[in-house]
């Protein structure tokens, strides 16, 4: 038994402005139509001997994972809520309690679900390679064969050679400055530590016991006192919170001593910056990556993405990065991109919203675009699924006025129950207990004019909600 741990509850900030809090990089399609975390999945779930995936998410982000495994059709599967980021080691744990939970001792196969693998065959042959050791006990992790010197990631150093190009860790090294880097690629000893891992589920709880018994003690806490909330399994707040914050490699991998590294070379990046993407990305005989309306005149090197139909042209450029979003543009050196998260933190610092929030913001009943704000009044476009409802409820501060511009729509208001088509309208006094469903089987698209002293989306007392937000 093969069981998928897939870890999904980054914030992706190192991608702004179209990574944010609300929306991270691994729900994204930044490679290829699916999602980084649809991607990952695909893998997992290819493998021979693969079960139904858990996934271990932040709870604000729990209907976006759970529309992207309905997307690709899995069934069932185990999807943990963190009510805290608590890094890899206790999110790992309660995965492994969980897959415990489902079958006797199974093999956990660990992954990020932000990163690209572009070779599955190599992967897949690289997991097939560990599966004996990890059935024989050991921890195994994924090591990268470096094909640069790279200051960005962890190393690995290779030990003894324990058959079928398996090796025991000889030592986990940080990120290192750029000689040290070359010495290591030059070297032919160190691969890059990728964070993907395989091992029993047993196997990784004994080793969390013997270095890390408190963190083992709150996890399991947290897993057996957890609520079920529709799909998801709610881990107990207070006892996942004493969880000390550690990742697996400090944790366990760099105590034990039966961890032992796969290298494989199998086009894999962790995308942690906009320059990481631009080497992932296709590029034209310029050197350019080029998504959307973009005119690039004497211009290498580059990766440019304008948003939707928002024009981009540049001249003269070499080696740059310009991303558009409807709120936000980045510009800056590919080289520097990392850099990105003094922007995230200046933002934070502002108390602005752009760090952490998209203009368009999607909800498990679809998504609204807030197109226009102003004194006392807000303008916004609503998209509601087929057969989609928002919550029953009332706004202490403003009224709304809604204009269906396609579809059909239900409207209740108060003890009314009336149906809107297109071009038709309604109002909704201040204080009416309110409600908006899609009876049909197209997305339902109207116009919402708020107005009204304050317009904050904490003014909302819900009475009755499908989807169990307070």
């Amino acid at each position: 038994m093969l069981t998928p741990l897939i870890l999904s509850g980054g914030s992706g900030t190192r991608l702004w402005p179209i990574s944010r809090r609300n929306l991270p990089k691994q729900f994204l399609s930044l490679a290829g139509s699916d999602t980084l975390f649809q991607q990952t999945l695909r893998r997992a779930m290819a493998l021979p001997g693969a079960t139904s995936p858990i996934v271990v998410a932040s709870d604000e982000q729990r209907f976006l994972a759970a529309e992207q495994l309905q997307e690709l059709g899995i069934e069932k599967p185990g999807i943990l809520l963190e009510p805290v980021a608590r890094n890899t080691a206790p999110a790992i744990a309660v995965g492994a309690l969980e897959a415990l939970a489902r079958d006797p001792d199974p093999i956990l196969l660990v992954l990020p679900a932000d990163h690209l693998v572009t070779d599955t065959a190599a992967f897949a042959d690289a997991v097939a390679r560990a599966m004996p050791l990890a059935t024989d006990g050991w921890l195994v992790t994924f090591g990268i064969r470096p094909d640069r010197p790279e200051t960005g990631f962890g190393y690995i150093r290779r030990g003894a050679d324990l058959g079928q190009q398996v090796f025991r860790v000889e030592e986990f090294v940080e990120k290192p400055v750029l000689d040290v880097a070359r010495s290591y690629v030059d070297s032919g000893r160190y691969d890059w530590n990728s964070g993907m891992f395989l091992f029993r589920a047993s196997r990784y709880l004994e080793e969390l016991q013997e270095h890390a018994p408190a963190m083992l003690a709150a996890a399991r806490k947290a897993y057996e006192n957890a609520n079920t909330d529709l799909d998801f399994t709610r881990l107990q707040a207070d006892a996942f919170a004493t969880a000390p914050s550690d990742s697996i490699d400090y944790a366990v991998m760099e105590k034990t001593s039966r961890a032992a590294v796969v290298p494989v070379s199998c086009g894999w990046s962790d995308i942690g910056s906009w320059d990481a993407l631009w080497l992932a990305a296709e590029r034209d005989g310029d050197g350019n990556h080029l998504e959307g309306d973009v005119i690039a005149v004497d211009t290498k090197g580059s990766f440019i993405r304008s948003h939707e139909r928002h024009l981009v042209a540049t001249i003269g450029l070499d080696d740059v990065v310009v991303v558009t979003t409807p709120d936000a543009t980045l510009v800056a050196r590919r080289d520097a991109s990392q850099h990105v998260k003094n922007i995230v933190e200046q933002l934070k610092s502002a108390g602005r919203s752009e760090h952490d929030l998209h203009r368009v913001v999607r909800r498990p009943w679809g998504s609204y675009d807030s197109l226009e704000a102003g004194e006392r009044f807000q303008v916004k476009r609503i998209m509601v699924k087929p057969g989609a409802s928002l919550s029953l409820q009332m706004h202490h501060h403003r009224a709304e006025h809604w204009i269906v511009v396609k579809g059909v729509a239900e409207v209740t208001c108060d003890d009314k129950v009336f149906l809107l088509a297109e071009n038709q309208s309604t109002y909704l006094p201040l204080g009416s207990r309110h409600r908006l469903r899609n009876p049909g089987k197209v997305p339902v698209e109207l116009i919402e004019v708020q107005s009204g002293s304050y317009l904050g989306e904490d003014d909302i007392v819900r009475f009755d909600d499908v989807y169990g937000r307070a």
